[in-house]
């Protein structure tokens, strides 16, 4: 299906020199480009009506079916900026496949594949000033609501799709630091038949519990255990996880209940390319502890878009902290972060042709 795009420029772009000093420190999440995406969808039309137009409110009744039966999905990535001044997106066919399967499992009109990546590329293009140079990026949030206005249990008639856009600083000031890490106990992130392997607002507001509690006890992020024998690492609140060996092999928990990442998958294909052994299983925290003491594992990151690879230095839990390799980033995970980064912005080969240049 292909959707001819209305491109409506706004009328009060932000001036040259506005945009550029909003662009010295973005931060992450904080600073909106000038424009979005919008498609709609209803049972009788199908999807219609694909603009970009000036960012603004959507315009959404009480009784907006989203607002109370949580049917929204998401996607996150990036655009970078090539040396040459053009433009890379990684791997957003993977996004737009994700998105299509999120919506299946959330009983939503399925949004084709080309649409999503038409409207990414079309955002792109209008809001191309917008990316930083160096280690900063174009964030990308494609989005999907449930728009209908009814009070009633079943699945929604209507929808939004919208894509709208944040630059985005690097996310490590000064290069990665090793994080520290609450194992939550009392709380789960997902269950087997459930929606943990769905990018939906739902997951991500279940987490924000043991998130806080992480927090209070001076740890960065939380990783949650399966729902079933609260023994086996699953993911983080917002990201996959990778353990490193003495053996050269690399672990990760298998999907399932977690987020299939694109960065997770990335990390498998280049560590294979490498000839690392790449093993997707169960993993226990008393294994990890254990490992860790002996010295058996090398090296614990957790990966996701908006951070690409975060070391972990630090684990705490109830029955005890423990470090691993010291608290120091590793050679593995900082290899594996460079040769990511190096085929984002352009400056290696892309031996998988995960690239899409944005004319």
């Amino acid at each position: 299906m292909t959707l001819n795009f209305d491109i409506q420029p706004s009328p009060n772009a932000t001036p040259d020199k506005e945009r550029a000093a909003r662009l010295v420190d973005p931060g992450f999440g904080r600073v909106f480009t000038d424009h979005m995406a919008i498609v709609r969808y209803s049972q009788g039309k199908g999807w219609h009506s694909a603009r970009i137009e000036a960012r603004a409110n959507f315009p959404l009744d009480p009784a907006g079916a989203v607002l109370h039966y949580a049917q929204e999905i998401f996607e996150g990535l990036k655009a970078y900026k090539r040396d040459d001044g053009g433009v890379n997106l990684f791997r957003p066919d993977a996004n737009a496949r994700r998105f299509h399967n999120s919506a299946e499992r959330m009983a939503m009109a399925p949004l084709p594949e080309d649409v999503f990546m038409d409207a990414v590329e079309q955002l792109v293009r209008i809001d191309r000033a917008w990316i930083p140079g160096g280690e900063g990026s174009l964030y990308l949030r494609p989005f999907m609501i449930a728009s209908e206005v009814f009070l009633g249990v079943k699945p929604s008639a209507e929808y939004i799709f919208s894509v709208i856009a944040s630059p985005v600083g690097s996310y490590f000031k000064g290069g990665p630091a090793p994080v520290s890490i609450w194992v939550s106990e009392n709380y789960t992130r997902a269950a087997i038949g459930g929606t943990g392997a769905v990018k939906c607002g739902g997951n991500y507001a279940a987490s924000l519990r043991a998130q806080a509690e992480a927090i209070d006890r001076g740890c960065d992020q939380v990783v949650f255990l399966d729902a079933v024998e609260r023994r086996y690492i699953e993911e983080l609140g917002g990201m996959n996880v990778f353990f490193a060996f003495d053996d050269g092999s690399l672990l990760t928990p298998p999907l399932g209940t977690i987020l299939p990442g694109i960065t997770r998958d990335s990390i498998i294909a280049l560590a294979k390319d490498a000839g690392t052994r790449v093993r997707e299983e169960p993993y226990t925290i008393q294994q990890w502890r254990t490992d860790a003491a002996s010295g058996k594992l090398k090296e614990a990151f957790a990966c996701g878009t908006a951070a690409v690879i975060s070391p972990i230095g630090k684990v705490c839990s109830a029955s005890g902290d423990f470090q691993i390799s010291g608290g120091a980033a590793g050679p593995v995970a900082m290899g594996l972060r460079k040769k990511l980064v190096d085929i984002q912005y352009g400056r290696t080969n892309d031996p998988h042709n995960w690239i899409r240049n944005v004319a």
